[in-house]
Parts: C-alpha cells; structure tokens; sequence
C-alpha cells in the first residue's frame, strides 16, 4: 500500500458520516461533481481579476495577492468536492458509467481554467514573469496529457497509474502554492508549484507511455 492509499483511507474515515449524510439528502455524485466545478470556476475568475489588478500597477498589487490566496483556498476546497463524489457513488451504490465520464471530464476543465487564470497572472504581473506564464502553459499541457494516456491505455486494458504527478498531487500543489503566494505577497512561490507540475506532469506523461510501451510488448 502506497502514501496515497493511506492518506485516502484515512481521509474516507473521516469523511464517510458526511457521506452518509448526503446519501440521506438525496445528492447524487453527479451534482457533487458539478459543485467542485463550480468552484474551480470562481477560483479561475478570482486568479483574473487578480491578473487584471496586477497590471493594474503596485497600488493594486496587495489587493491581487489576496485574490490569489483566496483563488487557492477555494481549489483546495472543491478538491473535496472531487474526492466526495467517487466515494459518494461507491457508497450510495450510484456508479454509473456517464457519471465517470461527467467526472473525468469535469475534472479536465476544472484543471484547465485555474491553470488559464494562473498563466494570465505571470502574463499580466510584468515582462520579467513572461517566461512563466510559459511555464504554467507547459503545467497545463502536462496535466493533460497525464489523464489523457492512461485514458488510452485503459481503452487498451492497460492499468496506468504510474507516475509523480496525479491530479491530486498538481491539485494540492496548485492550492497551497496560491495560498503561499497570497500570505507572502511573493509570486515565487506559485512560479514554483508550477515549475514543479510542468517538469513531474510531463515527465508522467511519458512514464506512462513508456509503461505503456513495455505492457504491449509483453
């Protein structure tokens, strides 16, 4: 058993009476899914606004950062949205094959439009974070190319679950890195956490295909 498997354990401990809660609400994992979404929605808008303040000159500057702290408490919140509703289906005995395909593709637009309002950050905060607005680009083409191999090796009865860089990882790595950045005023920190995810996302990526590469062959 793996850290991410003890942590998820753990963490189902203590999330299950919530659960049950819900189940006797009548939520339905799919609306759970959704609301996480939501989330990542208000998170991408405060990260543009943010950018906007920063263009906007120093007098702005503090008012930006705490758009961005809060931009990251909100991903990290709706990251329990995330985990809520795979358990809730499990629990609830409400798996169905739509609302996998609903979550899967929720949680790619969930990682696309935060990392959209994070490049626009860099963009917009000077000529000297040019480069990682580059960077963020390069974080979002990695996370998607992660869940999208091992959505082609599971096409191909390949079990993919190799790698650094799973959505969990980017997500919390994302969040605390924005929190970070909006208690310290210092941008560094976020540049980092998408650093971090652009080199282990795209090394992942192909770690994968690689594994990919050898099951076949066998």
């Amino acid at each position: 058993m793996n850290y991410r498997d003890i942590l998820q354990k753990i963490i189902y401990q203590v999330i299950d009476p919530f659960i049950d809660l819900l189940i006797k609400m009548g939520l339905t994992p799919n609306s759970i899914t959704a609301t996480g979404f939501v989330g990542n929605l208000i998170a991408m808008w405060l990260f543009i606004e943010a950018a906007q303040r920063m263009a906007g000159g120093a007098d702005y500057a503090l008012s930006a950062f705490e758009l961005i702290g809060w931009g990251g408490g909100i991903i990290l919140f709706a990251g329990l949205f995330d985990m809520m509703d795979g358990r809730l289906a499990r629990r609830g005995n409400m798996s169905s094959t739509f609302g996998a395909l609903w979550d899967s593709t929720l949680d790619r637009y969930s990682e696309l439009v935060t990392l959209f309002g994070i490049c626009l950050i860099f963009l917009e905060a000077g000529s000297d974070w040019f480069a990682m607005g580059i960077v963020t680009f390069l974080a979002m083409v990695g996370s998607i190319m992660v869940s999208y191999v091992r959505a082609r090796a599971e096409g191909l009865q390949i079990e993919c679950k190799v790698g650094l860089m799973q959505r969990p990882e980017r997500v919390v790595i994302t969040a605390v890195t924005a929190i970070i950045t909006g208690c310290t005023q210092n941008l560094w920190w976020m540049a980092g956490g998408m650093i971090i995810i652009a080199i282990l996302a795209n090394i992942t990526a192909f770690w994968r295909i690689w594994h990919c590469y050898k099951a076949l062959r066998q």
